[in-house]
């Protein structure tokens, strides 16, 4: 069941229509939804991971009649169980978006139905995989189009916060290490929170940068190339490192003590604290790694944090920004007295006055 012309959306439109819809619906598996999926989308599964694996198995060793058949049956009760669930509710000018892999026969189906009762139901043309062709093409464009102003320093000096702090000042902020799920070193996952797949943090980087004005400049921070697990696409880290920098700087005691409020999780759970840090067992060896744990067992937490930094983050961090962004000059800079919250405020106006002049 194919819905008419007239009801389906194609992927021109999708760019400058998406935010009028009441809902977008991905009837694809769970599996695939989990994956990634268009923003703000909601699961109504017509065939669940179970059922999709059987009617691609029916599909192969028997016949695709067959698979047809029982794929009709098991498309047309799940659709009867979401609408019973979920949209009977909804009124007549309820207006939702409905996709599946390709734009074929699962959401033709849920379309097909949805408009039969007298909704205005539309199928995305090309599916999940022509929403894959816009994310990518948009941001290869993204790169073109945007600038940014890299806000460096090293870690612990509270890069994160400081851009909070501009977007609450009305700034344009692309915040990478909060769409990656992740704070950009081996210390860096969030507790017990995995970190989405490529594509969904691509498509959550589509996202934010399509709420974004490419008139005014963009403030990000200093990354490498990989947020934890994930790669910032090519073409928008070469323009992220083409962009002009200002560095936060701070004490060594503001910075332990920013990072021991910011990772307190690994005060709490030392064993976890410890296997993070074995994975820099490579880079110092056995007997080094074996101090830091003595350390954490003497609950000496300052001592470690700042031997850390000195050690391990801070000369990684001085030999990579001259290295990846040649902007990048030891004479621009702002200072964070301290790490209360009138003095990220203070130092986010600064920022601001700062790189007007540039």
């Amino acid at each position: 069941m194919q819905p008419s012309n007239s009801h389906i959306l194609s992927l021109e439109q999708f760019l400058t229509q998406l935010d009028q819809f009441d809902q977008v619906i991905d009837v694809r598996s769970p599996a695939e939804f989990a994956l990634d999926h268009i923003p703000g989308a909601v699961n109504c599964p017509v065939l669940n991971n179970e059922e999709r694996v059987e009617i691609g198995t029916l599909y192969k060793q028997e016949s695709p009649f067959a698979a047809k058949k029982l794929g009709a049956a098991l498309v047309s009760r799940n659709i009867a169980t979401h609408l019973e669930n979920h949209f009977l509710e909804f009124p007549r000018e309820w207006r939702p978006l409905i996709y599946c892999w390709r734009g074929g026969e699962r959401s033709g189906a849920f379309t097909h139905i949805l408009n039969r009762i007298g909704w205005k139901a539309m199928q995305l043309e090309g599916g999940y995989q022509g929403f894959r062709r816009i994310v990518i093409d948009c941001l290869e464009q993204s790169a073109q189009q945007f600038s940014f102003q890299v806000i460096c320093g090293m870690t612990g000096s509270g890069k994160t916060r400081i851009l909070q702090e501009l977007k609450a000042l009305g700034a344009q902020v692309l915040d990478l290490e909060g769409l990656a799920v992740h704070r950009g070193s081996v210390l860096g996952n969030e507790p017990n929170i995995e970190q989405p797949s490529q594509k969904a943090f691509e498509t959550a980087l589509w996202n934010a940068l399509r709420m974004l004005d490419p008139k005014r400049p963009v403030l990000v921070e200093s990354e490498s190339k990989k947020v934890g697990g994930l790669h910032i696409p090519d073409e928008l880290m070469e323009k992220i490192r083409k962009g002009v920098c200002i560095e936060l700087r701070s004490s060594p005691a503001t910075r332990v003590s920013w990072l021991m409020r910011e990772y307190h999780h690994f005060l709490t759970d030392t064993n976890y604290f410890k296997q993070k840090l074995a994975l820099l067992t490579a880079h110092y060896g056995k007997v080094q790694i074996a101090k830091w744990n003595d350390a954490i067992d003497a609950g000496d937490f300052p001592n470690l944090v700042e031997e850390l930094l000195v050690k391990h983050y801070d000369p990684s961090y001085s030999s990579s920004i001259v290295r990846n962004f040649p902007n990048y000059d030891r004479e621009k800079y702002v200072e964070l007295e301290s790490d209360n919250d009138q003095a990220f405020a203070d130092l986010a106006k600064a920022i601001i006055e700062k790189l007007k002049s540039h």
